[in-house]
């Protein structure tokens, strides 16, 4: 059903759903703390985190659309995310109920303008899957098809009836609760929750356009025209639309299944390997991705070839592209790692888009320039075997510092996060010992390689300027020692300056809650004598109270 009064119904839910779980973040996190009760808001943390995402779980199931995919997205962030979370959202696209045939079979004709028996020789009414945007059905080429496209047996998928409207109207939903988080500064300063949105909202548009899921297809196949480690299902266009899409029925080995893997005569570990490296191919080499590489996207399936199989991908509704900012920023962050060069970290950083251009990042380019000091130059065997107290009290320190930087989620890093969490997901499952991080080296040395002209001039530009600050230093020495018998230097010190700030704002709410006590002690003690005085004592203390508790809320970080 898609009328208007159950569009309004549905929002309605979205909405008070979102709303009553952060207020209760507000209070728990916010104002709970404030009265000295953290400890009390930690202890429960786990268990509320539990039913939100229970709770999340039935709403996705009931409402199907964008809400699954939002769940879709939470359960895959084990990077950000707590267990408590992921846990209970994980499994979501298996519970998504399929839609009646006779609805699919009404939508597909009106598509494609024929009778399903004339289009297909057969088509299996049981849905192959059942996913919150659309569902898969194996079917038969005609015969005159299949002797135009050389293909017989096929895979058809058919948009759910009525999704567009569902999907604007989820999205009108988001962009609310999106709009309220853009308010609280704890999260604002942090992430730019509505450009967030915007993102997925884009994704989410193409991925109900099967026109330009074909074309993405067809551009992924280009890309590993030349790679045997990669197959693309072929397109058969005659029967596809913007709400139907029919293909090459590819169906193989799930990627994920280790027993079928390993009765193939096909080592999970290797595949592993192999698929971190084809994922990095597409970030790094065509900077065009599958976003959504799931186990149920992906195929390992046996052929003649001298390795005996190959990946086959499909679903390329969700696809991403690593923008030029982001080569250029990882570029700079290589280069400076190479050369143990803080400053040139957090400049890269910036260039990513992650760290606002607002934030004062003395104090990170001190901590990398530590973490450098300490850490750099080691592989990752000398990593484990330092003390993991050592590891931390350093990320305890480092910590601290992090949270109270802007940092934020920039534009395309929802789908490559996403990507990369799935990837680290699905190796780790294939072989318990990957390490991700021995995958990206290849990857970092292949970017340099490539940048050598750049990665030389660079590093002429910074001869340069460190030889024009030699050059400069006896005089700007003399300015110093000058300054400092004029009495004129100053010293910024940010964590000094931030401590002190929030000295001065609880010595003013201190101020408020002994004011608060006065008036309202004081308002006691004259109502017995002149009770309108006393009356308004005790009302006009309410005043320093509510600055007490609540003042500063909209400041804190």
């Amino acid at each position: 059903m898609t009328g208007v009064g159950s569009m309004r119904a549905r929002r309605r839910r979205i909405l008070r759903f979102a709303s009553r779980y952060l207020v209760q973040a507000w209070w728990y996190e916010l104002v709970l703390p404030r009265f000295g009760l953290a400890r009390l808001s930690a202890r429960g943390r786990a268990a509320r985190l539990q039913t939100i995402a229970r709770r999340f779980h039935v709403l996705a199931v009931d409402l199907g659309g964008l809400m699954i995919k939002v769940g879709q997205f939470m359960s895959s962030r084990l990077d950000i995310l707590p267990p408590e979370i992921t846990r209970e959202l994980a499994g979501l696209q298996d519970e998504v109920p399929a839609v009646p045939f006779d609805a699919i079979r009404a939508l597909a004709e009106t598509e494609l303008g024929v009778p399903l028996e004339t289009a297909y020789s057969f088509f299996d009414p049981t849905p192959l899957a059942a996913a919150s945007l659309g569902q898969a059905h194996r079917a038969r080429l005609s015969s005159m098809d299949a002797d135009q496209t050389g293909l017989l047996d096929v895979i058809v998928k058919v948009q759910r009836p009525g999704i567009e409207v569902i999907v604007e109207v989820d999205l009108e939903a988001l962009r609310k609760v999106a709009g309220w988080l853009s308010r609280v500064r704890l999260v604002s300063d942090r992430v730019d929750a509505p450009a967030l949105l915007e993102e997925f909202a884009v994704t989410s548009l193409e991925e109900i356009d099967y026109l330009h899921e074909a074309t993405s297809a067809e551009r992924f196949a280009g890309n590993f025209a030349d790679d045997p480690r990669v197959a693309v299902p072929e397109l058969v266009w005659e029967r596809s639309t913007r709400r139907v899409l029919t293909l090459q029925d590819v169906t193989a080995i799930k990627v994920s299944d280790l027993d079928a893997l390993r009765a193939a005569g096909i080592e999970p570990s290797v595949v592993a390997a192999e698929f971190a490296s084809v994922m990095f191919d597409q970030l790094f080499v065509h900077g065009f991705f599958h976003a959504d590489p799931h186990p149920g996207n992906i195929f390992v399936t046996p052929d003649a070839s001298e390795r005996g199989w190959h990946f086959t991908f499909i679903d390329f509704g969700m696809m991403g592209e690593v923008p030029a900012t982001l080569r250029q920023g990882l570029r700079g962050l290589l280069i400076s790692a190479a050369g143990r060069d803080g400053r040139g970290m957090v400049t890269g950083i910036r260039e990513i888009g992650v760290l606002l251009p607002n934030a004062d990042t003395a104090e990170l380019e001190r901590a990398m320039t530590k973490a450098f000091a300490r850490f750099g130059g080691m592989g990752v065997s000398e990593l484990r075997d330092i003390d993991p107290k050592e590891y931390l009290a350093f990320a305890n320190e480092f910590g601290e510092l992090v949270r109270s930087l802007p940092f934020q989620l920039p534009e395309n890093f929802l789908l490559i996060g996403r990507a990369m969490s799935m990837v680290s997901g699905m190796c780790s499952t294939l072989d318990p010992d990957f390490n991700i991080w021995d995958a990206v080296e290849p990857y970092s040395a292949q970017l340099i390689r490539a940048e050598g002209g750049n990665l030389v001039k660079d590093v002429a530009t910074r001869a340069l300027a460190a030889a024009s600050t030699l050059v400069r230093l006896p005089q700007r020495l003399d300015d110093l020692v000058t300054r400092i018998e004029d009495g004129d230097l100053a010293v910024q010190n940010p964590r000094l300056e931030r401590r002190i700030g929030q000295l001065e704002r609880t010595g003013r709410r201190l101020v408020s809650a002994v004011l608060f006590g006065v008036l309202l002690v004081g308002g006691i003690l004259l109502r017995s004598q002149d009770q309108v005085l006393g009356t308004v004592l005790m009302a006009v203390s309410a005043l320093p109270l509510l600055h007490a508790l609540f003042a500063g809320l909209v400041d804190r970080r």
